[in-house]
């Protein structure tokens, strides 16, 4: 058998690697290359595939670690300035507690340095040291309920037990607690087993564990639903969507945040079907997201995120040094400048000036948009300041609206954290069960006070009366 000939190490010329790079490559310098031999050809498409996985590696924050090649990830960046507040700044510390359950009062020993005696000095100081006891146990309570029979009406009837949910052998507090660890904080299913097996030694499966927080999410469904209408009737909503799998495929998980509000929901599309489910009717306030264009069908007023297309900018900024991209990224930079100074100013002016100045800024905006652009990026940015040129300045107009949709990120956060460490939900309804009870516990926390109290004593209810009752607005009240 002919062995076939050894394919040329001709190497790219680094004016062609640089043009490859920075997206500036002419037509004359590809036909250069598409001139060559067929197999040096096919050695310099090898090299260009280096070259792109390389491309793919580089810079940014969202590159995720794995991503990065041995060895070639950049030292982190030194703090600009040291840690903690300021000289002179109120300190912090944990306060007292409020209830002291013991007292111990130390002797003093004889002179560490003589063995004399020490006489009385001054008045004895006191510290309080808060500490979890080695014997801490569960209780276990044992219910003895009495049953009786009406001969009226032919039944048998017996007291309700407050203090767990029907044929339930975990307590409200167990149950609460658990599923805190779980939806709230993130912990997985075995640590929390863990948690209960190994420290508290209450022994229980990871499906009887499950089969408890299904229920508790369909008696705490009601303050879901409650939290939803809270977003609906926002005067300002924030969304965001991340990836999620569900049972295998590919979902999204959706998060709608607004004051005192943060409801969750996974679907399988990331279109208008997911948002369909969400919202009756269209919304009436402002909806505050990024670019992504499905947004656009169920909200009359928007406020697109400026970090967004900041982000865009910086990543144009870095690849290209044309002189007529420099001056369309200046000129939109320096629009979102001067939209914080007027927002800033608002108070300091009268009405018809704030709104002459506002009405300048959305002109500039449309302005910079129906400019004849030849560079790539700015024509492909002007196309979407024409389209959004209204939706990117209600953040000047309206107070309570900000100019980046951070709040929707940060509360979408701990459920992508959430998903690193369970990789989704292995069923429907366990991504049923996770959407209700990450949505409580996010709202619940917004509100303060004593989560695990509040939902214990919603169930207590609940057992009561066979209703559940309004979701709590105000935990700090109780505590």
């Amino acid at each position: 058998m002919i062995a076939p000939p050894p394919i040329p190490t001709t190497a790219l010329e680094p004016a062609f690697l640089a043009a490859f790079r920075s997206g500036t490559l002419t037509r004359d310098q590809a036909a250069e290359v598409s001139r060559r031999d067929p197999l040096e050809i096919q050695f310099l498409l090898l090299q260009l595939s280096a070259a792109v996985a390389v491309l793919a590696m580089a810079a940014g924050p969202h590159t995720p670690s794995s991503a990065w090649p041995p060895g070639s990830k950049p030292a982190p960046k030194a703090r600009p300035k040291k840690p903690g507040a300021k000289p002179g700044h109120e300190g912090h510390s944990r306060p007292k507690p409020e209830r002291i359950d013991r007292v111990v009062v130390h002797e003093l020993p004889p002179c560490p340095c003589c063995n004399g005696t020490l006489a009385d000095g001054k008045s004895p100081r006191k510290r309080v040291i808060e500490d979890i006891p080695a014997n801490l146990k569960v209780e276990a309570v044992e219910h003895v309920i009495p049953r009786g029979y009406c001969k009226s009406c032919d039944k048998q009837y017996e007291p309700k037990v407050p203090d767990a949910l029907p044929n339930a052998t975990l307590g409200h507090r167990a149950v609460v607690l658990t599923a805190w660890l779980h939806f709230g904080l993130g912990t997985t299913t075995s640590q929390v087993i863990e948690v209960l097996d190994g420290h508290l030694q209450v022994p229980i499966s990871a499906g009887g564990l499950i089969d408890i927080w299904h229920r508790l999410a369909g008696v705490l469904r009601p303050w879901y639903d409650e939290i939803r209408d809270l977003c609906r009737n926002a005067p300002v909503l924030h969304l965001d969507e991340t990836g999620w799998r569900t049972a295998g495929r590919d979902d999204w998980l959706w998060c709608a945040t607004a004051e005192g509000a943060t409801y969750y929901w996974i679907h399988e599309s990331r279109g208008r079907d997911a948002l369909g489910d969400f919202f009756a009717e269209e919304f009436q306030g402002v909806l505050v997201t990024d670019f992504w264009r499905v947004y656009d069908s169920v909200a009359k007023y928007q406020q697109k995120c400026w970090p967004h297309l900041l982000r865009d900018l910086k990543e144009v900024d870095a690849k290209a040094a044309d002189e007529e991209w420099m001056g369309f990224s200046k000129k939109l930079k320096r629009i979102y400048a001067d939209g914080i100074r007027l927002k800033l100013a608002r108070d300091d002016l009268g009405q018809a000036v704030f709104d002459s100045r506002v009405a300048a800024l959305h002109q500039r905006l449309l302005d910079l948009g129906l400019t004849e652009w030849t560079h790539p990026d700015a024509r492909r940015l002007a196309k979407r300041l024409v389209t959004y040129w209204e939706s990117l300045l209600r953040f000047v107009e309206h107070r309570a609206v900000p100019a980046d949709n951070n709040r929707a990120e940060r509360e979408i956060r701990p459920a992508v954290l959430m998903r690193k460490a369970s990789y989704g939900s292995g069923s429907d309804r366990g991504a049923d069960t996770r959407s209700v009870l990450m949505s409580i516990y996010r709202t619940l926390k917004q509100h303060g006070g004593d989560v695990l109290n509040a939902t214990e004593q919603a169930l207590r209810a609940y057992i009561a009366d066979g209703k559940l009752p309004p979701l709590p607005t105000d935990l700090t009240a109780g505590a």
